[in-house]
């Protein structure tokens, strides 16, 4: 399952400090940033497991990023 995320994100460094913590914390998923889309969306990939939307927008809140979930 993949779920992609409009975010605040703006600066790569934070982008990768972000990305650091996700793979820390949530094992089973892969993410990346496009930081060149106007949404500079966060595009977050489970293979296995459970993905709980609700839960990884509460963690990115608590590390100071705005997200959230971006609809067709």
């Amino acid at each position: 399952m993949v779920e992609v995320f409009k975010t605040n994100v703006s600066r790569r460094r934070e982008a990768n400090k972000l990305l650091e913590a996700i793979h820390k914390t949530f094992n089973n998923h892969k993410a990346n940033f496009d930081l060149e889309d106007c949404d500079r969306i966060l595009r977050i990939q489970c293979d296995e497991g459970v993905f709980c939307s609700k839960t990884l927008m509460t963690f990115l809140n608590e590390m100071g990023c705005k997200a959230e979930v971006l609809t067709d």
